[in-house]
């Protein structure tokens, strides 16, 4: 099911809630499609992309990160989660402001978005998030038969269809999210 996996096994991630943050556990357990989400140990050491898809023998290709950005307009404070492919980088100054309809548009301070998303920095992911913040996924992610996001916490990831991404509560499809990096 999880042949994108590289050297890991993946198990069911709703039967190992101990590799899954707090709040990813609760929204697995949530998803409809929950039998088609798995769950891997790593070296919270090696939870960095590069770093991950080398020593696992996973392409970059299949491996997703997830980003939070802050905008700002006057006093108004407004976040978003993108997801976007390891092979490219979130276009946070122009698709994800005009998205947000903001003045300016930046990531989210790492304390902060560690504290709001009750995750470990290098292990956010879109599930579990604040239920009020737009999860934006890069049309290739949606399209992806599978891909590989964090687990909320450095020592795990996840497997999963782009599909259960792009159907998460409050999650858009945007076109042009990812840029190539280069």
């Amino acid at each position: 099911m999880w042949s994108f996996a590289g050297s890991l096994q993946p198990e069911p991630a709703a039967s190992r809630p101990d590799l899954l943050a707090a709040p990813v556990a609760h929204a697995v357990a949530a998803l409809p499609e929950a039998g088609s989400v798995g769950v891997a140990a790593i070296d919270a050491g090696l939870a960095d992309t590069a770093a991950f898809c080398d020593a696992y023998g996973v392409a970059a290709a299949d491996s997703a990160n997830c980003v939070i950005v802050k905008g700002k307009r006057g006093g108004d404070v407004r976040f978003a989660a993108c997801v976007v492919l390891a092979t490219t980088r979130a276009d946070v100054n122009g698709v994800v402001r005009r998205r947000l309809d903001v003045r300016s548009a930046s990531f989210a301070p790492m304390d902060e978005a560690v504290a709001l998303t009750g995750m470990e920095y290098g292990g956010i992911t879109p599930l579990g998030l604040p239920a009020e913040w737009p999860i934006l996924v890069d049309a290739a992610v949606a399209a992806s038969a599978g891909v590989v996001v964090g687990a909320g916490i450095r020592g795990a990831k996840l497997f999963l269809p782009g599909a259960v991404l792009a159907a998460l509560p409050g999650a858009e499809i945007v076109e042009g999210l990812g840029r190539p990096i280069g």
